[in-house]
């Protein structure tokens, strides 16, 4: 799976220097970080949304839209990882170094904002 990720990146990276006029990534990462943090909580919203509708139906169309819109959220979260020059392999790191330690116990070892 990663291997998409990975994949995905590199075009980004690339569409990202590209012309505004000719790339969608080229015209967020033009437009500043806000514009990209706005499409990221835009795409939560409506991936939320979506499940929230699919936890209320076993229809396929509702399984579909949930699937479809956490393409868009993960896609936009890529764009802005892409923005602050932060690589999706850190992300994939700290999820991987998270495997055997409890949730609330990852939880717990944070410090209180």
């Amino acid at each position: 799976m990663s291997d998409v990720i990975d994949r995905l990146m590199e075009v980004l990276e690339t569409r990202r220097h590209a012309s505004p006029e000719s790339s969608y990534v080229a015209k967020l990462h033009h437009r500043g970080l806000n514009k990209i943090l706005e499409k990221v909580g835009e795409e939560s919203f409506e991936a939320v949304l979506a499940a929230k509708d699919a936890g209320n139906s076993d229809s396929d169309e509702h399984r579909t839209e949930v699937i479809k819109e956490t393409a868009d959220l993960w896609f936009h979260t890529l764009v802005m990882l892409s923005h602050l020059n932060i690589s999706a392999t850190d992300v994939l790191s700290e999820l991987e170094s998270r495997f055997g330690v409890s949730g609330l116990a990852e939880k717990a070892s944070r410090p209180r904002q």
